[in-house]
């Protein structure tokens, strides 16, 4: 039988893969014939029956010397990891790569009773209601696993897998100071022992030593939310042998988790959490240095420098914004998010992806529609891995930039864009048309459209608002849509305004209109974004406002790449207090818009031309 020549030319490929990069880890007295290697078809690590008996993987703990002390003992803090390889590591002298995931969370976590959450009942720029702080809860301590995250999707393909809790949490010694330092230097040290040049130890205290003489010492880290945030982390510490992260739905900045534009914000679902909050959650390790890392992390480092008062950018944030980290980076990034991940939003990854696209780092993005969480399809995370740990040139790097999961596909399925933002996007200024109770937002506005006000009352959910004529929101509406807009990229929002008060909550909803009946909650939301107008001037320095003074104001809505259906319209909603996001103040407080110097800017496929042809031309002329 004749073999097609494409075909041949795969399969000939595939056996030179499965030669290239083996060859490496075969004892030079061992014919490579007698032993279980990895194999790779199509760019892509495969399932091998030798290394798929679970009875037979290799699994045990230890831990491993930091280069730090935070819990303040005088002994360098030990962290505590477990190892599930491949039998072959150790009976045919295979070495392998590893696949690494580090969390706070393997131990167990606190309440989420909001009895232990800051009080949002409280005035923009007034002092905070005393929280009551969570008591300290029992870990849940499993070994010798932590977890059994990424074990069977990675160890048959030839990968070992290694976990690792962080500092302060189950039997890791130090102490959580969520995004501080030492939560970059812990997993740097774990990928320093699997290369040989940190420590490994049998016991927390002793001096039994435990080497990865079986790692290859090429590492890959991933894992999602807080467990996405630590594979960062690590990379920013320019570590040899991280090759490749895959982080989803990390959190890259705590301020930009915690506040907007200045002003107090909580992530979505969790009003009244704040970064010390989330220290008492995670917090279940060392019970015998928890006094100490309570008063020096929680009580002075955080209380000191958090800022609830007035939400300002300061040193304290700075810290904890590994955008200011990136320039040791080396590692090739695939970075993962949704656009309607309202807890963690979607510029934590847009803005590293784009630093690292600009650093010249392999970086590629996939994102989807869905909410927090969502890893890529197995095929993308394998190919990476493949590239980077073992070497197999798969031609990964020279994929699309960009694969976005349309609306109404699976997410197994995205679709590929040379970039993102999607290189046809540019800028359309849209413009508030007096009357915003209902009114309309055009193209080519005239001057004199005046001022539009509206009064804060937290009590109304902006999704209520945006369905309802309110006094309490300022709604503009574009024509009806005959034919889809996609979007894509990141929305400004210009705005001058003034409040009869010293302070208060600014909050901005896109939305597509009519609200449709769903039970996805973010089926109307295109965008959101909210700030501080006591920030007008500077991130770093807010001043009171002056009643009835205008103000000018700039900024960021979250990122997005939607396709608006036709038969929809494109509504910007403007309000002050955002129930599910920022402070709760006593209703009352006045807004005023002066609507001729405000506007909204969104990124459309196609621009001006392709939205004025989605709609009747002659509406958009007010």
């Amino acid at each position: 039988m004749r073999i097609p020549c494409a075909q041949l030319a795969r399969a000939l490929l595939a056996l030179t893969f499965i030669a290239t990069s083996t060859a490496a880890y075969a004892r030079p007295d061992e014919s490579s014939s007698d032993r279980t290697l990895p194999v790779f078809v199509d760019g892509q690590a495969q399932i091998v029956e030798g290394f798929s008996n679970r009875e037979e993987w290799i699994q045990h703990d230890l831990w491993v010397e930091t280069e730090f002390d935070s819990d303040g003992d005088g002994k360098l803090d030990r962290v505590h990891v477990d190892v599930t390889r491949q039998k072959q590591t150790d009976t045919e002298g295979l070495k392998v790569p590893v696949v690494y995931e580090s969390s706070p969370y393997f131990a167990g976590t606190g309440s989420t009773d909001r009895k232990y959450f800051w009080n949002p009942r409280q005035e923009v720029g007034g002092a905070p209601p005393e929280r009551t702080v969570l008591p300290p809860f029992k870990p849940k301590i499993t070994r010798p696993l932590m977890s059994k995250s990424q074990i069977n999707k990675w160890v048959p393909r030839g990968f070992a897998v290694v976990h690792s809790a962080s500092p302060g949490t189950g039997l890791s010694q130090g102490c959580p100071t969520v995004g501080g330092d030492n939560e970059s230097l812990a997993p740097k040290a774990v990928i320093d022992w699997l290369n040989g040049r940190a420590r490994g130890f049998t016991s927390v205290d002793g001096d039994e030593l435990v080497e990865a003489s079986w790692c290859t010492g090429k590492v890959g880290m991933t894992g999602t939310s807080y467990n996405g945030t630590l594979p960062l982390a690590a990379a920013t510490t320019g570590v040899e042998g991280l090759e490749a992260i895959i982080p989803i739905a990390p959190n890259t900045s705590y301020y930009h988790y915690y506040r907007s534009n200045g002003l107090v914000r909580h992530p979505g679902g969790w009003v009244g959490e704040d970064i010390d909050v989330l220290y008492d959650f995670i917090s279940s390790g060392n019970a015998d240095r928890r006094e100490h890392c309570d008063c020096n992390v929680r009580d002075i480092d955080m209380a000191n420098g958090f800022d609830r008062v007035t939400g300002d950018y300061n040193e304290f944030w700075a810290g904890r914004d590994y955008i200011n980290d990136l320039g040791p980076l080396r590692a090739a990034t695939l970075m993962c998010h949704a656009f309607n991940d309202w807890n963690v939003m979607p510029e934590h990854s847009v803005r590293i992806y784009k630093a690292i696209e600009a650093k010249g780092v392999p970086a590629q993005a996939y994102f989807h529609q869905g909410g927090h969480g969502g890893e890529p399809p197995l095929k993308m995370m394998n190919r990476w891995f493949t590239r980077y740990l073992y070497g197999v040139e798969n031609g990964v790097e020279n994929d699309a930039r960009a694969w976005i999961v349309r609306e109404g596909d699976r997410r197994r399925s995205p679709t590929e864009y040379a970039n993102y933002p999607n290189p046809a996007a540019s800028p359309v200024r849209l413009h508030p048309i007096a009357g915003g109770k209902t009114s309309r937002l055009g193209l080519d506005a005239k001057r004199g459209q005046g001022r539009d006000s509206l009064i804060d009352n937290v009590e109304l959910a902006g999704a209520k608002l945006a369905q309802s004529d309110s006094e309490h929101r300022l709604l503009y509406q574009t024509p009806t849509l005959d034919e889809p807009v996609h979007i894509s990229g990141t929305a400004k929002l210009k705005i001058r305004l003034s409040c009869d008060t010293p302070a208060a909550n600014l909050s901005v909803w896109v939305v597509s209109l009519p609200w449709t009946k769903s039970r996805d909650p973010n089926a109307n939301i295109i965008t959101r974004g909210w700030a501080d107008p006591q920030n007008h001037r500077s991130l770093t320095e807010s001043e009171p406002l002056v009643p009835g003074r205008f103000y000018d104001l700039e900024f960021d809505l979250q990122p997005d790449d939607q396709v608006i259906p036709a038969g929809q319209r494109i509504g910007l909603m403007i309000f002050s207090s955002d129930r599910d996001f920022t402070l709760w103040p006593e209703p009352g407080t006045k807004l005023t818009v002066d609507l001729d110097h405000t506007s909204l800017e969104l990124p459309v496929v196609g621009g001006k031309q392709a939205l004025r042809e989605a709609t009747d031309r002659e509406l958009w002329r007010f």
